[in-house]
Order: structure tokens, then sequence, then C-alpha cells
């Protein structure tokens, strides 16, 4: 219902906005690892295992954060790490979605669970330290994704019924269109363009994700911002496909109005890692 997404949005905000913008980035860090924990027990029921292993299978994501933190991780170059999910995303995402759900389904269950783990803690990891890096830095990456979905969603809903139907995934995601990805492109090129406009007339102190790629590439940047929004569309349909094979409709019932935790992270889960391989290659 309207009122009860309104409702847990709000509250979400409530939480969340005070941690982004806390001096310290320690907050920040602490409260996304609570919804990877929440993201690796969905993860877990998703791919067949019973509540009491679901729950074991959160507290060792949960566990695993922890001893990546105390253990000083965030604070090396992860640049082997965000190489290795780059692969993943990119080579496991393109093989799953030639297959579907029956090459999801045909993995070995701890297989798929591991995959989990791997996403979800490399997707902590690359959230804590991109909001080390800098607020506008973190910001600049979840506006990407944010900006991808709701171009693509307008450019879908315009182009991709009225004018053509070129579904970009039946079997996954009916809703998808080719043209809602090219939407969700030009959004962020957009989005990039004034963004990194708004830095050097603000004179801002740290650079955005946006500022950095155009400082380093100049325009060819535009094809690596395009890249990571076609990113966040593999991302929404991986998890769609997980679901697909569980026959269910949401991750859970987590976040009422919105589904559960990795329906909400889910476009996130590439971009992270993804975004921050190209700040490490600096």
């Amino acid at each position: 219902m309207l009122w009860q997404r309104v409702v847990t949005a709000l509250v979400l905000l409530l939480v969340l906005l005070p941690a982004l913008f806390y001096p310290s980035a320690v907050p920040f860090a602490g409260l996304a690892m609570v919804f990877i924990a929440a993201g690796a027990w969905e993860w877990a029921r998703l791919v067949g295992y019973g509540p009491r292993s679901s729950l074991v299978c959160g507290l060792v994501c949960a566990l695993a954060c922890v001893l990546a933190w105390t253990g000083g991780l965030l604070t090396y170059s992860l640049t082997w790490l965000w190489f290795i999910a780059t692969l993943v995303w990119v080579l496991g995402g393109a093989w799953l979605l030639h297959g579907g759900v029956p090459a999801w389904s045909a993995l070995p269950r701890a297989l798929r669970m591991a995959i989990g783990f791997l996403v979800l803690l490399s997707a902590w990891l690359a959230v804590a330290q991109a909001r080390m890096v800098g607020i506008n830095f973190l910001l600049s990456i979840l506006a990407l994704v944010w900006a991808a979905d709701i171009f693509a969603y307008f450019a879908g809903r315009t182009w991709g019924t009225r004018v053509v139907k070129r579904k970009l995934a039946p079997g996954i995601s009916p809703g998808k269109s080719w043209e809602g990805v090219w939407g969700g492109m030009a959004g962020v090129m957009l989005l990039a363009a004034v963004w990194h406009w708004a830095d050097g007339s603000f004179q801002v102190v740290t650079p955005s994700l946006f500022s950095r790629l155009f400082d380093v590439y100049g325009w060819i940047a535009l094809l690596a911002l395009a890249a990571l929004a076609a990113m966040s569309v593999v991302g929404d349909l991986i998890e769609s496909l997980v679901k697909r094979s569980a026959s269910v409709k949401d991750s859970s019932a987590l976040l009422p109005g919105h589904g559960g935790v990795l329906d909400r992270i889910d476009a996130l889960l590439p971009t992270l890692p993804i975004a921050m391989l190209l700040y490490s290659l600096w």
C-alpha cells in the first residue's frame, strides 16, 4: 500500500541520513553492515535454505564484515577484490541472463550461497570505502543508480510501450525494455555533466565519481558511466532471476511496502564495486 511505502521510506531516511552525514564513516558503515547481513539472510532463503540456516548465513555475513573491519581491510587498496567482483558480475551476469532460471537453479545450493556472500561482502566493503573517500563521492554513486532507474522507467513507459516493444529479458523481468536501458544511460550522462559542473562551481572538497572520471578521461568517461548504468540494470535482473527461481515476488517483507532489502539494493550490488575499481585504478 502507498502509505506503507511512504512511512517505510521516511523511517529509512531518518535512520540513513544522520549516519551518512555524520563526520565519521563508522555509523554509516555499521548501518550498511546490518542491511548487508539482512540481505544475506534473504539470499539464503531464496536459494532454498530453511529459517535457521538462513539466519546463520546472515550472522556469518555480519561476522565476515566485522572481521574485515577490525582487521583493517577497509584501509587497504582492494583493487584485486573490485576486479574479481567486476569479473563475476560481467561474465557471470552475462552467462546467467543467457541461461535464465534453469542455469541458476542447476548450480549447487552451496555455490549459489557462496556467490551471494561474495557479492554482498564486496558491496559492503565498497560502500564503506566510498563513504571513507567522501560523502559527495558516495552520493554520486548512489545518485547514478537512482537516475538510471528513474530515467529507465520513464523512457520504458514512453518508448518501450507506446512506440516499440523490444523487451530486455522477458523471461526474467517482462516490464523492462531496451528503450529503458538507453534512457537510463542518457539520464546518467546528463546527471554526470550537471554534477561535474556543480563540483567545479561550488569548489567541493571531495570530488564526485563523475568529476574524478571526467578529470582523468575527459568526455570518454561517459562510456564508463554508461557501463555503470548498464550494470545497475544487470543487478536488478539477476535479483529478479533469483526470486523467480524461488517463485517469490519479493525477497522478503522486511521493508513494508517495498519488499526486502535485496529489492532495494539489487542495482547497487554490481555498481558499487565497479565504481570503486574505476576509483582505485587512478
